[in-house]
């Protein structure tokens, strides 16, 4: 791995598309090659996925290695592992940039042992310093604090966490060059195999896409609640969210609990209503515009975080809160 250069970005793809985290990393990507005088190249994985090599164009890659093959229909560890293997070995980067989701999660740390070098995974912040070493800021001890790491080992490797980075805006004008690269896999090799997918049944708008999160804790009280948070919500086209207790006294299922073991989300306005506002949950949050805060404990943590606060309780507020909202809508 001599003579290492460029940003690689290997890319998430859903349901045919490339995924809004592989905008965001070809985003900070380009600000690192810029700084590195360096080509930013992207890595697409799957069957059938040539197509989307314009589309990793037009959000700022430079060159687009395409591995399509069969095998790679659906994410098995071993099939992705050995693909994104042969890419970096042709592509050569000094650094390789996943996104921090269920794949990239899984496949990151892999590929780091692959190369023999290190990684940070779920960083928030990504920059380079005058030796070209990746600066690479994570959260620490539940989101408390953050760490900032580099390493002298190529290729240098972080997963970036959704929603932390933004996107170029699209130029469908911008070319590139597309460079197809044998997938190197053996089928035989493959441990496991991939039995069904069962898609998660959303009704409007998924939390990490929300431009707005109306969130609810354990003071909510029960699951009668959250319909008053569903219909704030509404008003905001945006989504209902919640904190661990809700989701462990079976009050909301667990496909919308926001937190350190939830999903992470960056929202252009959260409402938190009726949670303490602890590390665990803020680690999900955190990346959020406009925190705004309903709750009847003054010194709760929740308001330390928050842009505004009511201080009072939420079967109170909520409803004046809500009948404002929607007269303002009105004019």
């Amino acid at each position: 791995m001599a003579d290492n250069k460029g940003v690689l970005v290997v890319g998430d793809i859903i349901e045919g598309k490339l995924a809004a985290i592989t905008a965001e990393m070809l985003g900070v990507g380009k600000k690192l090659a810029t700084k590195l005088g360096e080509p930013l190249c992207a890595a697409l994985l799957g069957s059938g996925v040539k197509g989307l090599a314009a589309e990793a164009i037009a959000f700022g890659a430079d060159k687009v290695f395409v591995v399509d093959d069969a095998n790679l229909k659906d994410y098995q560890s071993d099939a992705y592992v050995t693909a994104a293997e042969s890419v970096i070995k042709q592509a050569n980067p000094r650094i390789v940039l996943l996104g921090q989701s269920t794949v990239g999660r899984d496949l990151a740390p892999r590929l780091a042992f692959r190369f023999n070098t290190s990684i940070s995974m779920d960083c928030v912040d990504l920059d380079v310093d005058a030796n070209k070493l990746l600066v690479q800021t994570k959260p620490v001890y539940g989101g408390n604090a953050r760490a900032i790491f580099t390493t002298e080992a190529l290729p240098q490797m972080a997963t970036v966490r959704p929603k932390a980075m933004t996107a170029l805006p699209r130029d469908a004008a911008k070319t590139g060059e597309v460079v197809d690269v044998a997938s190197g896999i053996d089928p035989a090799k493959i441990k496991t195999k991939f039995v069904k997918k069962i898609k998660e049944e959303v009704a409007g708008v998924k939390l990490e896409d929300a431009p707005a999160v109306v969130a609810g804790g354990r003071g909510i009280g029960g699951p009668e609640g959250f319909k008053q948070l569903e219909e704030l919500a509404r008003l905001f086209k945006g989504a209902v969210g919640a904190t661990r207790p809700a989701v462990d006294n079976n009050w909301v299922p667990a496909t919308i609990q926001v937190g350190l073991t939830g999903k992470i989300v960056a929202p252009e306005l959260y409402i938190a209503i009726a949670l303490s506002g602890s590390s665990q949950h803020m680690a999900g949050c955190s990346g959020s515009k406009t925190i705004v805060a309903i709750n009847k404990d003054p010194e709760s943590n929740i308001f330390r975080e928050a842009r505004f606060g009511i201080v009072g309780d939420w079967k109170q507020a909520l409803p004046a809160f809500t009948a404002k909202v929607k007269e303002l809508l009105k004019e």
